[in-house]
């Protein structure tokens, strides 16, 4: 495989093959993000002939062993409907055991794709998609140019879920700062609540390339303590009122490690946070040299 580099994918994703269909983020203004910068890579969809030859190419020689596949990059779904049933087409008839294909999903690509068509996807074999929410709060959206509100992030939320794709969406820890820890930790739950998606997690926001593009769209940021974050999180959880959602605020940017199902885990959630907050040396937090950022 040859990767235009950078390239990521989401930590459940570790062991599928990864096809690199588009390059970059079609968005790519977003404050906080340092994925795709215009340094890096601009973004350009991949040749679909080239695809399908690398997916035949692989067929080849590991057709049997492949039974994940994820589409890169940022926002796979900005592809025309036509040319991802191709694709996945192809992915049929060349790796037959392939059971899961997944994608990185924009809220704003989904506006013109209708639920007829999220339906003609999952069909062919799409079931899983990746939403970075980021926040549910527009005030905080605006600060951060994520291009997208609470109600425009639900819209897509919800054509996946009536066409069966499954949505994992994440939401970023102490992305309001301080003035707006409280507005951004209950309406990012109200999000989450309005659309009841199968999976749910929550990173820290780091800004490990420094903070100057983030701060010139948000001069008011402050970071949240430890405590602060935890705070955060403990007001996140409190308001979620989930039927049955995996949760998981595990990623290496967390000082605490958190997993479960919402709501059946609620309240232990809740103790474990309440630690962190008043006893956090019985914590066990994750070391500040073991923080991945």
């Amino acid at each position: 495989m040859n990767y235009i580099e950078p390239l990521f994918r989401p930590p459940s994703e570790a062991e599928s093959l990864i096809l690199q269909v588009t390059n970059g983020c079609s968005w790519n203004r977003c404050t906080f993000c340092d994925m795709y910068t215009a340094s890096q890579k601009s973004f350009r969809a991949t040749d679909e002939s080239a695809i399908l030859n690398q997916i035949a190419d692989i067929g080849r020689y590991a057709g049997n062993r492949v039974k994940r596949v994820f589409l890169a990059d940022g926002d796979a779904l900005v592809l025309p409907t036509r040319r991802l049933l191709n694709i996945m087409e192809a992915i049929r008839t060349h790796l037959p055991a392939v059971h899961r294909i997944s994608s990185y999903c924009l809220p704003r690509n989904l506006r013109k794709k209708s639920v007829a068509e999220m339906i003609e996807l999952h069909d062919a074999g799409l079931t899983l998609a990746y939403v970075g929410a980021e926040s549910g709060d527009d005030v905080v959206l605006a600060r951060v140019h994520k291009g997208e509100t609470q109600a425009s992030t639900l819209e897509a939320l919800d054509k996946l879920g009536q066409a069966g794709i499954k949505r994992s969406v994440m939401i970023l820890n102490g992305l309001g700062g301080q003035i707006y820890t409280r507005q951004h930790a209950k309406n990012s739950a109200l999000l989450v609540n309005a659309a009841q998606p199968e999976f749910l997690a929550t990173l820290v926001v780091s800004l490990p390339k420094g903070e100057r593009r983030f701060r010139e769209s948000f001069p008011e940021w402050e970071p949240l303590s430890q405590q602060g974050l935890f705070e955060e999180m403990a007001q996140f959880l409190s308001t979620l009122e989930l039927h049955r959602t995996v949760f998981r605020s595990d990623h290496a940017s967390n000082w605490l490690i958190l997993k479960g199902t919402l709501g059946a885990d609620k309240e232990r959630l809740l103790k474990q946070v309440a630690t962190a907050i008043h006893q956090p040396e019985s914590a066990n937090l994750r070391p500040a040299w073991a923080r991945g950022l």
